[in-house]
């Protein structure tokens, strides 16, 4: 259990990392220096194997992966294939970033309804743009209320309902 929640802590910074950098957004001082300190110990030597290319922080995506595969390999104890261990890994990382979606999109609505001011609130709306863009070009304004969010998290989760039946969960 230990193992399992450093390992999604640490594999959720790495995919912050990932996407932050991915669609080009600068976080706060604060958040920088969280998700940095906390990865660049492994992202770093991870530069020299695999180095960035188009654009995109390979490192990063990779050790959310490893941190997946770590947290997986409790199977091993039970006698598991490394095959069966590697597609349940691949599907709980796949589970990881639609999770993480989820969160930023909740976190979103929160600041919307509490602090829209909020130190955070810009950056976590940067972080959610490339998801909602596309969905407010389909979903028109009701009233003045974007439903974008709302809509976002249900795609999110029938995703999250389709990828339980290919891995067969």
């Amino acid at each position: 259990m230990i193992v399992d929640v450093v390992a999604g802590l640490l594999g959720g910074v790495l995919l912050l990392r990932f996407w932050m950098q991915a669609i080009r957004v600068r976080p706060p001082s604060s958040v920088a220096q969280f998700t940095f300190q906390l990865s660049d110990w492994l992202v770093r030597p991870l530069r020299r194997i695999v180095p960035g290319m188009g654009g995109y922080d390979w490192a990063s995506l990779i050790g959310a992966f490893l941190m997946v595969i770590l947290a997986t390999s409790v199977l091993f104890l039970i006698g598991a294939t490394p095959e069966l261990v590697l597609l349940a890994a691949l599907h709980r990382f796949l589970e990881w970033i639609l999770f993480g979606f989820m969160a930023l999109l909740i976190i979103e609505a929160v600041f919307s309804w509490v602090n829209p001011h909020a130190p955070l609130a810009p950056f976590v709306r940067a972080l959610n743009e490339p998801l909602l863009n596309p969905i407010r070009k389909v979903v028109p304004l009701v009233g003045n209320l974007d439903l974008s969010l709302l809509v976002a998290l249900i795609l999110l989760q029938i995703c999250q309902i389709l990828l339980g039946m290919l891995f067969g969960g």
